[in-house]
Formats: C-alpha cells, structure tokens, sequence
C-alpha cells in the first residue's frame, strides 16, 4: 500500500472519529442534572415535599405505566396535536403559496396576516372559548393556530426569494406558467417550506400543553401536571415535564431525520 493510499484512508476515516464522539456530549447535561437532583435529594439538600428523589419518580412512571395512564393521555394529547398540527399545515401552505405566487393576493391579504401573526397566540384563548367552547374543538382550533403562521411565512418567503437566474432559465427555455411553478419554484422553496412544517410541528406540541392547561382539564399530558400540582406530588409534575420533554426531542429528531433524507433524496434527484 503506497503512502498516498494510506493518507486518502486515513482522511476518510479521520471524521468519523470527531462524529461519532460528539454523539454522547448532549448526554453530558442530562446526567450531570441527574446527579446533582440525585445528590440534593439524597442528603436533603432541598425540601423533600419539592424535589422528590429521583427513584421516586421512577416509580411512579412504572406505576403510570402499568395502569396505563399515561398511555391514554399521552394518545389524547397526540391526537389533538395531530389534528391541530395537519389543519394548520395544510391552511398555512395554501395560504402562504398564495402570498408568494399571486401579487395581487399579497397586497390584499398581505398586510393583515403581518398584524395577525403579531398578536401572541396565548391572546386568542379568551375569544376560542366563547366561539368553540372549553372542548377538544377549542384545542385543536388553538393548535391550529400555532402551526399556521410559521408555515405561511416560510412558504411565502421561499417562494418569494426563488432565484432570478432560475426563473431566467425557466424562460428561456419557455416554461409555462404551472412548469415554472411546479418545477423551479417549489423545488428552489422546499427548503424553507420543510422549515417552517418543522416549526409548526414543534410549536403544535407547546401550543398542546398550553391548551391543555388553560382550557377544560380533560384526558391529557398536561392534565397529569394539573393532577400532581392540585395533590401536591411532586413525583407526577416531575414525571409529566420528563414525557413532555421527552416528546418534544422525539418530534425534534424524526424532523431533523427526515429533513436529512429529503435533502439526500433531492441532491439524487438534482
């Protein structure tokens, strides 16, 4: 094997390192947490009443788990997240292709979609409860909500920011109208389409627990923290927050997932 070969494998191989041991730094945070609580805990650092020990809210997972409570409110909360979720994807991509392809309709709906989005969504919840009432509609109405604005804006903005010298291209080669939009367009926005679904979906699931919270108590995660607040058991409010968490880093990852296979999936197809 000549010195030439040897340095290429080497190059090749010499990332991989790096990679594969930065995997593990995000645990660093996490069990240092858990050691510090295990810690404060343990020598009652803290009142016990307000931190319980972490072995206590093990097992109350089990416990949550064997009955299964929390798989029922766990699929509650994710239907209506689901729900929310695809309705205002669905309305904020219609929408926001809309504003980016049609002129007319952005100078005339433009200007109010920027003064909607201003208002904080926690603002629309007294006006939802008088319209759909305290029930699963209000939720998903409100969770609709948060998924919808930024699938507009990212939508809009990269249909809006296509590339001249794409749509130069495009007609030269005389596309028509639905060519140019189907085939330059939309590819050259994906990326910020795909963004702004991400977003809607992270922000459905934060948008899931407010409602929750603050509308009717019902089948829910969030009711799990409502349940260990009122009857003061630290180990259910401590083990509701870890299954939010928990959730949300799920939908994180599968989102970043497949935004990394689209991107592969589009530079084959490129």
């Amino acid at each position: 094997m000549s010195v030439a070969t040897e340095r290429a494998e080497l190059a090749t191989l010499a990332p991989l390192k790096p990679q594969a041991t930065g995997r593990w730094r995000g645990f660093v945070l996490p069990v240092a947490a858990i050691v510090l609580w295990s810690l404060a805990a343990r020598f009652e650092l803290v009142n016990s009443a307000l931190l319980v020990a972490p072995g206590k809210v093990l097992a109350t997972a089990w416990e949550q788990l064997e009955t299964g409570r929390l798989w029922r409110a766990l699929s509650a909360s994710l239907a209506r997240e689901a729900t929310g979720f695809l309705i205002g994807t669905l309305g904020g991509l219609v929408l926001g292709a809309l504003l980016g392809l049609w002129p007319f309709f952005n100078r005339l709906i433009g200007p109010s979609f920027n003064t909607f989005k201003q208002i904080s969504l926690f603002a629309w919840i007294p006006l939802i409860s008088v319209w759909f009432g305290l029930g699963d509609v209000a939720k998903v109405v409100f969770l609709s909500l948060a998924a919808l604005v930024p699938v507009v804006v990212n939508t809009c903005d990269g249909i809006r920011t296509t590339p001249k010298a794409l749509l130069e291209v495009a007609r030269v080669y005389g596309f028509t109208r639905w060519q140019t939009v189907t085939q330059v367009v939309l590819p050259s926005a994906l990326p910020a389409i795909f963004t702004g679904v991400y977003l809607a979906l992270i922000y459905s699931w934060l948008a899931t627990i407010g409602a929750e919270y603050l509308l009717v108590a019902g089948k829910g995660i969030a009711n799990t923290l409502i349940e260990g607040s009122e009857h003061f058991r630290m180990d259910l409010v401590l083990f509701g927050m870890v299954v939010i968490g928990g959730v949300g880093w799920a939908m994180n990852a599968s989102a970043r997932w497949l935004e990394r296979r689209l991107a592969r999936w589009l530079g084959r197809s490129s």
